[in-house]
């Protein structure tokens, strides 16, 4: 199989999927944005060939350049991992006559108020939502829903852009700041109170042949806000074992049905509370922050090359073993500025070492980034352990023992 694979150099775990493809047997054609003497050997080692375009998410560009490829050797799929190309590799599919997913799918995967409307339409619980061109329409949804409501890009990820409102004026102030940045639609939602975690797939001809829950602690809008927090993830080991997961599992695969995802990575954000369990969004790829790294960690299991054996080969011989549960804890600099160093370290490496995956800990001089920037932004560690609630409390630990300063 000669699979095209979008941007094999940044970030870094792009690289994985591309040793994957190649592991599984594919010849992988690369196209992305950086100079091939940026690689090193072993990248270049993995791609039959690559193409340097202006950028990845330019379809005219890519276009050109995959029927470059196609003039040469036939092409048999054409996949992107990054959010932000999955819209236009779709485009570039579609003109180029390669299987995939298609432009309608991708677009309803990015469209926040159309995907919750396709999903409303066949029984899915979400989230009340509709796209706004005015404050009219706004402030007449919040009158038929009610106060707090969540306003986003029609087309962000997480919780980029996500603001909470909760009366008649913050809608106004936030309206006005959507406006200030030249947007004309946003999403405006129902806010959904309870628990929220991710359900992760991979899928083979539309139904899950993988799949991963993980928890967030607290929730995402919560921790992108709030310095003092050290917030967690979770990628739970009782997703076999325990009934509640059923109805998760159950609404992932109608979810995927409906969208019409074919054989694709996913990454679905959920809500559980009061009003029972309630879908979120989707992307149609692989979720980012390191996740597929604490699955492959805590399952016995090298996620990347099953998601490549599923694109090349129609499906993976690979189950994951639930071992252990796998999480991680970003660690927040006391301010912004620069990394002047840390405490605590020593005495969590004693205390819990056997179960440290690995830290990221940036040396003293390092700038530091917003805590708006994610769970990797900084400093992070990340651990296993077979018990889902000792691995919670060890988190826990080591949150609000190790320390990073800055100045």
């Amino acid at each position: 199989m000669n699979v095209i694979f979008v941007e094999p150099f940044f970030p870094n775990n792009q690289r994985q999927f591309a040793r994957a493809l190649a592991e599984a047997g594919a010849t992988v054609i690369g196209i992305g944005e950086y100079p091939v003497d940026a690689f090193d050997d072993q990248l270049k080692g993995w791609l039959y060939h690559y193409e340097q375009v202006r950028s990845v998410t330019d379809v005219q560009a890519m276009t050109a350049a995959v029927r470059w490829v196609q003039g040469r050797l036939w092409v048999d799929r054409l996949e992107a991992t990054v959010e932000a190309h999955i819209m236009s590799t779709a485009q570039v599919r579609e003109a180029c006559t390669i299987p995939g997913t298609s432009v309608h799918t991708a677009w309803l995967c990015r469209d926040k108020p159309s995907m919750k409307e396709a999903l409303r339409s066949v029984g899915v619980p979400t989230a009340a939502s509709a796209a706004v061109a005015s404050a009219a329409e706004a402030h007449a949804f919040a009158g038929q829903v009610g106060f707090p409501l969540i306003l986003k890009p029609r087309s962000g990820a997480g919780a980029s852009g996500t603001v909470r409102v909760d009366s008649a004026a913050e809608l106004d102030h936030a309206l006005g700041v959507f406006g200030g940045q030249g947007v004309d639609s946003i999403a405006v939602e129902e806010f959904i109170e309870g628990h929220e975690g991710f359900y992760d797939t991979v899928a083979v001809d539309g139904h899950v042949s993988l799949d991963f829950a993980s928890h967030y602690y607290p929730n995402v809008l919560e921790a992108m806000r709030t310095r003092w927090i050290s917030p967690e993830f979770i990628s739970t080991n009782r997703i076999d074992s325990a009934p509640e997961y059923a109805s998760l599992r159950e609404m992932g695969q109608r979810v995927i049905a409906a969208l019409g995802i074919g054989t694709s990575a996913t990454h679905m954000e959920w809500f559980f509370g009061p009003k029972g369990l309630k879908f979120s969004e989707i992307g149609c790829r692989p979720p980012g922050v390191g996740a597929w790294d604490l699955y492959s960690a805590g399952n016995d299991l090298d996620l990347y090359r099953a998601w490549a054996d599923c694109i090349v080969h129609g499906g993976t011989g690979a189950m994951p073993s639930r071992r252990f549960a796998t999480g991680i804890v970003a660690l927040r600099p006391s301010q912004d500025g620069v990394i002047s160093g840390y405490s605590g370290v020593e005495e969590l490496q004693r205390q819990y070492g056997e179960w440290v995956i690995d830290a990221h800990l940036p040396p003293p001089g390092t700038p530091t980034q917003g805590v708006e920037a994610g769970y990797m932004a900084n400093a992070y560690v990340r651990m296993r352990h077979p018990d889902y609630d000792t691995l919670r409390g060890m988190l826990d630990t080591v949150g609000r023992t190790l320390h990073v300063y800055a100045s």
